[in-house]
């Protein structure tokens, strides 16, 4: 039995929580810019999670060197994702938030999931509101770098289909990952700005058009007032937030490809086809539905439409209006959009593009073997043979997921929550969505009122969903620490 190496861990930890003491320290100057008195709630936090951070590198900076094993990675994700939203939520504490509110609010905002717990977002210290969104594009990064580094070496969930498809054409482009992954920020920092730019010059203030942007890039969701986008009342302002919820849902490193010269890396992508076909037929569909049922403007159905499908899709969260108005069939269709997510190597959440075709060619390729016993079907994806491992632990994913999605609905029932608000709230938090449907978590409500056992068990969803259930489940096996 090999021991389980901590100190690499622990080197990485407090690495990971000194540089979040730095990003405290900015979101306390953004109060003193307000003239805030609560600027001193980040010192304190950032002092707090320095310390801890810099005694931790001290420590095992002997281990610096040494090289992580699947078993120390597997722990040292699940680690990142509880450790940084416990630290974060500090500054929270600090002014005057219950710790389980507090913690809910760190992790649905690391995870970028986007339900909050706050109200009167429209009078709240704007360090609290930069610090939300903050959290929330940090997150974002993070998730992109997880999944285009981490979840492939680890073949999560069918994430090893990627470890190739990723990273070897990667390495054509860059001859390290730490180029990659410089690449990454770049982008990610460039589309961030850019978007506030736009936010700005449509309608919102710079502080507005900043905290939307980030949230807007990382497929969060968190809006600096509590009617979201409703908030604002130019119809381009919508427009904006589709584009870039589409970009933060697409592969970061198709982008990349194609910002370095390759156009044609976000047409041939099976996934970013399979993506925007589907996005394009809902929102038809659901206009078509607007335009029949609530007798509205064609061009107004759209735009209603199109933004809150991919804010939906995209597990970004936003709301522009209650969709739940909009008659059954709305409802409905909401529902189910909240579990198909965005693409592989993006920051959105839910089950993702490529394991619904990969569960798509897996059935038909079971049904042809059934009308033809003798015949021989090799499944492929993108012209390559699919990797004989991929679809069963697609399937296996997919199984947990759903398992996660009935365990969480009945745990929550027993809380005392009613069955709409129950399924929707574990649905939106596995896939990281936000809104829930009924009139408590729903795109008009928030998770306030909920009682504290079913916050907790809402913000282990949240960790559940974003580390992909499997890296996490994992770690609950005795076999794991036995090897």
């Amino acid at each position: 039995m090999t021991t389980l190496a901590l100190r690499p861990i622990l080197f990485v930890l407090g690495i990971m929580l000194s540089v979040l003491s730095v990003f405290m320290l900015i979101a306390a100057v953004v109060d003193l810019s307000f003239e805030n008195p609560d600027w001193h709630a980040f010192v304190a936090a950032a002092a707090v999670t320095a310390f801890v951070g810099g005694t931790w590198v001290a420590a095992t900076w002997q281990a610096a060197s040494l090289r992580l094993r699947r078993r120390e990675a597997f722990v040292l994700v699940t680690s990142c994702w509880i450790a940084l939203p416990a630290f974060s939520a500090l500054p929270l504490l600090g002014q005057g938030h219950g710790f389980t509110d507090a913690f809910f609010e760190a992790v649905s905002a690391f995870t970028t999931t986007g339900s909050t717990v706050f109200v009167g977002l429209d009078a709240m210290a704007p360090g609290i509101l930069f610090w939300r969104s903050l959290m929330q594009w940090l997150g974002g990064v993070g998730i992109v770098v997880m999944a285009v580094f981490i979840l492939p070496f680890l073949r999560v969930g069918g994430m090893q289909l990627f470890e190739t498809e990723s990273l070897t054409r990667a390495e054509k482009l860059f001859p390290s990952a730490g180029q990659l992954a410089r690449w990454i920020l770049v982008v990610y920092t460039a589309m961030t700005v850019a978007c506030t730019a736009l936010y700005r010059l449509a309608e919102m203030t710079t502080f507005d058009a900043l905290n939307h942007a980030m949230a807007t890039l990382s497929t969060g969701g968190f809006s600096t007032h509590d009617a979201s986008f409703d908030h604002f009342d130019r119809p381009l302002t919508q427009w904006i937030g589709v584009i870039f919820m589409l970009a933060g849902a697409l592969p970061f490193v198709a982008i990349i490809k194609s910002v370095r010269g390759e156009p044609r890396a976000l047409i041939t992508d099976p996934q970013i086809r399979t993506f925007l076909l589907f996005l394009v037929a809902a929102t038809a569909a659901m206009s078509l539905w607007l335009r029949l049922y609530d007798r509205i403007d064609l061009d107004e159905a759209l735009r209603l439409s199109a933004f809150n499908i991919v804010s939906v899709v995209t597990t970004t969260g936003f709301a522009a209006t209650d969709y739940q108005v909009w008659g059954p069939f709305a409802v409905a269709a909401f529902f189910i959009l909240t579990f198909v997510g965005g693409c592989t190597g993006s920051t959105s959440g839910a089950v993702k593009v490529y394991r619904h075709q990969v569960l798509w060619m897996t059935m038909r390729a079971q049904l042809l073997r059934l009308s033809s016993p003798h015949r021989a079907v090799v499944v492929t994806y993108d012209g390559r043979t699919l990797p004989a491992d991929v679809p069963a632990s697609v399937l296996a994913f997919v199984a947990l997921f759903v398992g996660s999605v009935t365990l969480a609905t009945l745990v929550l029932a027993l809380l005392g929550l009613d069955l709409v608000t129950a399924l929707s709230s574990a649905a939106t938090a596995l896939c990281n969505v936000g809104p829930g449907l009924g009139p408590i978590v729903g795109p008009a409500g928030n998770f306030a009122t909920l009682p504290d056992a079913a916050k907790w068990v809402l913000a282990a969803v949240m960790l559940l969903g974003r580390l992909e259930i499997m890296a996490f489940l994992v770690l609950l096996d005795p076999q794991f620490w036995r090897s």
